[in-house]
């Protein structure tokens, strides 16, 4: 027997909701496999550690984790819980950072035409890849003073940063449709004019891959315009975390937008969603984005028992979809958190 050990943090707000769907997947997936075995423990990371022990990712916690095989996290953060100098709490962010999870991954597919807002779609199924560990970002845990006459965010890109993340980028197209197109603002930032230099330096190594760029805002006109043009894109931190949600929007919104944030050793697997506290609780939040980061977790796990799981995700996932009554409300549905996790896990 093969167990794996997984490491679960809900979080806050609708958090534990999407996790608790993710599990009884996981749990349906679990009996259909041979000889695996997912042993689950819950950690408490977020607001409620925060207010707890005063410290939202507690070291020991993270230490605990570092020893499992993999994480999957709900959601963290609520906007009325703040550090002193008024930033939110993003322990998400911090995990990122601490872990150096540098490739941020997040599909983007069509399961069904009616959940698009685009009046045109033809097949929607590309990839979004987000540097995680640097980019603008770079300088948020600086000191800073709500009083001070100005405040400098930095964008930091690196060769190092840069070509992993671009290595990434080729490795994930050589798996789908071999074309990778990098996101930036070259014409402008000189960071974005080093960050393409690089990438067509990486691209040299991959003579197999077609690739091309864009700059970011044409890139959000043509993901409304055309995005099935597009396989693999990757792109800088802030840029992915914008485009994420764009891209989100034309497959039937967050509810429907898994991720992965991975590293050399370590992942974390979540829903692109933030805790949406004013519908905690009340069973109307849409677990498959959560249940999809699942698959992607199994995928990255790179059994073939664990493969086969991811698998038997997707294909439930596409029979559930194919009904257009089995939507949560956010997509015009009237299903429950738990009656689509029920459907899901049926189906597997």
């Amino acid at each position: 027997m093969t167990q794996f050990r997984i490491a679960l943090l809900p979080g806050d707000g609708i958090g534990p909701d999407v996790v608790a769907e993710a599990v009884k997947v996981l749990r349906a997936v679990e009996a259909r496999l041979d000889g695996v075995q997912f042993t689950m423990t819950e950690y408490s990371v977020g607001v409620a550690e925060y207010l707890r022990s005063g410290d939202a990712l507690p070291k020991a916690t993270v230490d605990l984790i570092r020893q499992d095989d993999v994480i999957l996290l709900g959601a963290m953060g609520l906007p009325n819980v703040r550090y002193p100098n008024g930033q939110e709490l993003t322990p998400q962010i911090d995990i990122r950072e601490i872990l150096d999870l540098y490739c941020g991954l997040r599909p983007v597919k069509l399961y069904h035409p009616d959940d698009t807002p685009l009046r045109k779609a033809g097949t929607i199924d590309f990839a979004v890849i987000r540097e995680n560990c640097e980019g603008l970002f770079a300088s948020r845990l600086e000191p800073y003073s709500l009083d001070a006459d100005e405040i400098v965010d930095k964008l930091r890109i690196t060769r190092r940063g840069a070509e992993r993340v671009c290595r990434s980028a080729f490795e994930i197209a050589r798996k789908r449709r071999r074309k990778v197109t990098l996101v930036d603002k070259a014409n402008v930032l000189p960071s974005m004019t080093y960050l393409r230099h690089i990438f067509y330096q990486v691209a040299a190594q991959y003579p197999d891959v077609a690739a091309d760029h864009v700059y970011v805002d044409a890139c959000t006109l043509y993901f409304v315009q055309r995005p099935e043009s597009f396989d693999v894109l990757v792109t800088e931190n802030m840029f992915g975390d914008i485009l994420s949600d764009l891209a989100a929007a034309v497959v039937g919104g967050m509810g429907m937008a898994p991720s992965g944030d991975i590293g050399d050793k370590y992942a974390v697997f979540q829903p692109s969603h933030g805790s949406a506290p004013d519908i905690a609780g009340k069973g109307i939040a849409n677990p498959v984005a959560t249940i999809l980061s699942a698959a992607m977790m199994l995928e990255w796990l790179d059994t073939s028992e664990t493969l086969r799981g991811a698998q038997l995700i997707y294909s439930a996932v596409e029979r559930v979809f194919a009904d257009p009554a089995h939507r949560t409300p956010d997509m015009g549905g009237s299903l429950t958190t738990g009656e689509m996790g029920d459907l899901i896990a049926a189906a597997v």
